[in-house]
């Protein structure tokens, strides 16, 4: 099969390797039909990080299920699936309490075995969800990332007629706001410095769009917004902005972290003491797992998509074949273009 391996920084082949085969009773091999690129690829792919050298890249897919282990029973060949990516040990006090996040082991596929930019993927059965007749490959594709979103939300405390800032509006910052929306917030407010991620934002349900590269973003909110937002979303991971959110949120509000940061991060004094003279609760949000395994946070995406409440097409710019993989990323991360959800098909 036809595969995208990674070798070291900025190299990334497409290339001919062995597919998985059944091993393990509860084995279930899948034909991939898209697959999408995360910022945790584009990052491994340009800085590296946990990964064996040759290893196929990948981990937000959708396909069909190709063949099973002797022991499965809840997916069979034909089923149209999506899959949890994450393995977790089963065996560390976090996984016995059901506490599947915080896995003293937890990795991710396309790290230390083989992933989904591939025409087929290997997976355990208890991490394969069917997925409804409605909801096509390039939505389901995106079951991974909306479910890590859906499992930040979870902690907080939003309610129907609440306010919600979102920070940062690639992938993760366009399915909180989704979400959010959910969960019941009557007024959601997207921030970001790129104006066509912000007119995508509207698309998707933000009902305020503000670029912070064209005002002061601290002192906006204090004028137009004090005490209204009740929480904050950073999907971002921008270290210029981990700060700014902290003073977002009204009195007693809440701070929800999703994006990840890839630098060292300095607060001012006047962003830390928001924490405490405004009382805030923060949240740091991991993965997306919790029990039942992988958690409702799946679940919860797959019927949503099938409601039409999470719409994935607005966000995805890019639906190439898996061929193009290698100058895509080269594209990426030259940050020339308008890029924002890639989806990989295989050929």
């Amino acid at each position: 099969m036809k595969a995208l391996n990674l070798y070291h920084m900025n190299d990334l082949r497409y290339e001919e390797c062995e597919m998985p085969v059944i091993e393990a009773d509860n084995d279930v091999v899948i034909e991939v039909k898209a697959t999408g690129i995360c910022g945790s690829d584009t990052s491994r792919y340009a800085k590296l990080g946990p990964y064996v050298k040759g290893m196929t890249f990948g981990h937000e897919f959708s396909g069909v299920v190709h063949q099973v282990g002797e022991g499965v029973s809840n997916v069979a060949v034909g089923d149209r699936v999506t899959a949890c990516p994450t393995i977790v040990c089963g065996q560390c006090d976090y996984c016995k309490q059901g506490a599947y996040s915080r896995c003293e082991n937890l990795y991710v596929i396309g790290s230390y075995v083989p992933g989904s930019f591939a025409q087929y993927v290997k997976v355990p059965a208890s991490h394969v969800l069917k997925i409804p007749d409605n909801v096509d490959f390039q939505t389901a594709a995106m079951v991974e990332p909306s479910a890590v979103v859906a499992h930040g939300f979870y902690k907080t405390h939003l309610k129907p007629g609440m306010t919600v800032a979102v920070i940062g509006t690639g992938s993760i910052g366009l399915l909180a706001i989704q979400w959010a929306k959910i969960f019941g917030a009557t007024q959601i407010i997207a921030i970001d410095i790129d104006d066509h991620k912000l007119e995508v934002a509207q698309k998707v349900g933000a009902d305020i769009v503000i670029n912070s590269a064209k005002v002061d973003l601290e002192e906006t909110v204090q004028q137009m917004y004090r005490d209204k937002i009740d929480l904050a979303v950073e999907s971002s991971g921008a270290k210029s902005v981990i700060g700014s959110v902290l003073t977002l949120p009204k009195k007693g509000g809440e701070v929800l972290f999703l994006g990840i940061p890839y630098a060292d991060i300095a607060l001012s004094r006047m962003q830390f003491e928001k924490i405490l003279r405004n009382e805030l609760s923060l949240f740091g949000s991991w993965n997306a797992l919790s029990a039942v395994f992988p958690g409702k946070e799946w679940t919860s995406t797959l019927h949503y998509m099938s409601e039409g409440a999470i719409r994935v097409a607005p966000i995805v710019s890019h639906y190439v074949p898996l061929s193009q993989g290698p100058e895509m990323f080269s594209r990426i991360i030259q940050r020339k273009e308008n890029i924002n959800k890639v989806i990989f098909y295989p050929e």
